[in-house]
């Protein structure tokens, strides 16, 4: 069984920051790829960004420059440090993760349940 659970969503003034979490647990051989996802109300949901187990990171253009994301591979955590906020960055945010669970196994991507950040003054 493996879970991911995000946290650090909220509410938060145009021009202001957040840093989400989103730690992983249970029966994990090895993660590969993790990343952040977000849906906007009507809107599909998009990557935001993404860092493989080297540390490689690819971000989405329009948060190019704003958002950082990082892991700790020892708590199997990722983090997204959102700044200069802006009210199109409103959605609900859902951490994702390639994984094994045995090393005999197949990876899986396993998805959080999402977190709502608002960006409204």
């Amino acid at each position: 069984q493996v879970q991911l659970v995000e946290s650090g969503g909220g509410l938060v003034q145009p021009g202001g920051s957040l840093r989400l979490s989103c730690a992983a647990s249970g029966s994990i051989f090895s993660i590969n790829t993790m990343g952040w996802y977000r849906q906007a109300p009507g809107q599909q949901r998009e990557l935001v960004a993404s860092i493989g187990s080297s540390g490689r990171t690819d971000y989405a253009e329009s948060v190019k420059g704003r958002f950082t994301i990082s892991r700790d591979n020892a708590k199997n955590t990722v983090y997204l440090e959102m700044n200069s906020l802006k009210p199109k960055d409103t959605a609900v945010y859902y951490c994702n993760g390639r994984l094994k669970t045995s090393w005999n196994l197949k990876e899986r991507v396993y998805w959080g349940q999402g977190t709502q950040v608002t960006v409204s003054s």
